[in-house]
């Protein structure tokens, strides 16, 4: 039920926002807004920011080949397997506080990044980097749920925090560009006055939340920590040259985090201080909400993962130019969560992500007419706008369907779902997605190599000439290679477009009535 100020009492320091006069509650609002918005693009973006710096990181730090991944995993795992526990921490401990505690834990960790001497140093940092973001991430989505009121300010809210999501990794994409061009190092120094100005910031405007009663969960923290970082690991080694879906270890991490994860769903079935109540789950709309946010997660990661290889490899980018052939991304995905934020209070759910995810498969599908010789104009930045725009559809009904109706105490393990799902989507889509790519490329590489053999031992074309057409075989090969995985990406895709249209009924009033009871806030 919803707490308003009474206006005859003295207000405190921490009712400022509520108690102010008419347009100092928009100011308050306003202020809010920007320090969780900018606590989620920080830590968002960092899931890309590295990607282009990755060769200049592998020279400067002498990576391998195969570790030179674990600069991405690390920080993929960490954030995946501990934002559960992150959402638990901040119900139990107040999310104000966790928000400042994971962002100085992430602006740290940024420092040691940016200052590594070493592949060691680097990757520790990236581990503590997901723990601070696994922390303050849930933490930043729980307030806001308990700070605005549910309708106009609410879904404004939410329509900035889905943009943050959303184009955070575009942004991530642009300044890692801008910053390689310069010093790899910035892309993790930057990360250092945000986190600091988030927390210098956060507890002079934000109101903490009440602590929560009970204690942590410590079985579940540890079988559903342990059952994701087993399941994200064997996806990402069977996607590695080394590895495969027939690989012992591949198997072995599998088996053991589905096991892991089996124990974990029996422990909070039982425990009265679930760190995950299976009750959040049992929700149709919201379990449902959860799933397709994962399926629209894999699609997009795995879109800026093959993309990003495809115009700096075959189109031959630099840096910073692959880094702004994203801006329109970034651009369509925040005008798409602002066409959804506005509707979302007169129009049923379903008619707003259903289509946003048809949207989105299009554009998926567009990549899949790729040709070595495509021109960015003509073949890249009408999918590119189209995926960006239906993403933008998509992901702020789902993150208002995905929050609505939860106990106030159960705001920050909800919220860290959320979170969680995008995650654990991207970690399923690139590693599945690479699993194609690389079986694509192996079998349209062996078979463009047979080919020339065979014209030049029938006498059809020269030694030289079998040579230059050899030379383009690794191009050619990976543009056919991520076509193969861009279809399946938009399968994905369109697979959560189904479940929207068929499972997601919910009615925009109904929607509304959830929100009103899913915690206090101030009005």
């Amino acid at each position: 039920m919803s707490t308003v100020a009474d206006p005859t009492r003295t207000p405190e320091p921490q009712d400022a926002v509520a108690t102010a006069p008419a347009d100092a509650p928009r100011r308050g609002f306003g202020l809010a807004l920007a320090i969780i918005g900018g606590a989620q693009l920080m830590i968002v973006l960092d899931g890309t920011i590295v990607n282009i710096a990755l060769p200049h990181i592998q020279t400067d730090l002498g990576f391998s080949q195969a570790s030179l991944s674990w600069v991405v995993n690390a920080y993929a795992l960490s954030i995946g397997s501990l934002l559960l526990l992150g959402g638990r921490l901040g119900d139990l401990l107040g999310r104000r506080k966790m928000l400042v505690v994971g962002v100085l834990l992430f602006a740290s960790a940024s420092l040691v990044g940016g200052l590594a001497l070493n592949p060691a140093m680097l990757i520790v940092s990236r581990i503590v980097q997901g723990l601070g973001a696994a922390i303050a991430s849930p933490a930043a989505l729980a307030l806001i749920t308990t700070t605005f009121p549910a309708g106009k300010e609410r879904n404004r809210a939410m329509g900035v925090y889905a943009a943050m999501s959303g184009a955070g990794a575009a942004v991530g994409l642009i300044l890692g560009g801008v910053l390689t061009e310069y010093n790899w190092r910035w892309t993790f120094f930057i990360n250092v006055p945000i986190g600091l100005l988030v927390a210098f910031l956060a507890p002079r405007v934000l109101v903490e939340s009440e602590a929560g009663q009970g204690r942590l969960d410590l079985g579940g923290a540890l079988t559903g920590t342990a059952g994701l970082v087993g399941i994200v690991y064997g996806l990402t080694h069977a996607a590695e040259p080394t590895g495969g879906w027939g690989s012992s270890l591949t198997i072995a991490c599998l088996v053991a985090g589905v096991a892991f994860l089996a124990a974990f769903v029996v422990i909070e079935r039982r425990n009265p201080f679930a760190l995950l109540p299976i009750r959040i789950l049992t929700d149709r709309t919201r379990g449902t909400s959860l799933f397709v946010m994962l399926l629209v997660g894999a699609g997009m990661f795995a879109m800026f993962y093959f993309l990003g290889l495809y115009i700096q490899q075959v189109l031959g980018y630099s840096p910073i130019k692959a880094g702004f052939a994203f801006l329109p991304f970034s651009a369509g995905i925040v005008a798409g969560a602002g066409i959804a934020s506005a509707l979302a209070s007169r129009i049923d759910v379903r008619w707003i992500s259903g289509p946003g995810a048809l949207l989105a498969t299009l554009g998926m599908w567009g990549f899949t007419n790729l040709t070595v010789d495509s021109g960015y104009a003509s073949h890249l930045l009408p999918w590119i706008v189209v995926l960006a725009v239906g993403m933008g559809l998509t992901f702020v009904p789902l993150t208002l369907t995905a929050t609505a109706g939860v106990r106030e105490e159960d705001s920050g393990a909800a919220s860290a779902a959320l979170n969680t799902a995008q995650q654990i989507g991207g970690a399923i889509g690139l590693a599945a997605l690479s699993t194609v790519f690389t079986h694509a490329f192996a079998g349209r590489a062996a078979q463009l190599s047979g080919a020339i053999q065979a014209q030049v031992q029938s006498g059809a074309i020269t030694s030289a000439q079998a040579k230059q057409l050899g030379d383009a075989i690794p191009h050619i090969a990976q543009t056919y290679a991520s076509t193969r995985g861009f279809y399946v990406g938009a399968g994905m895709i369109l697979v959560g477009a189904i479940l929207v249209f068929t499972l997601l009924t919910v009615k925009h009033g109904e929607l509304a009535a959830r929100e009103d009871v899913s915690g206090p806030h101030f009005g």
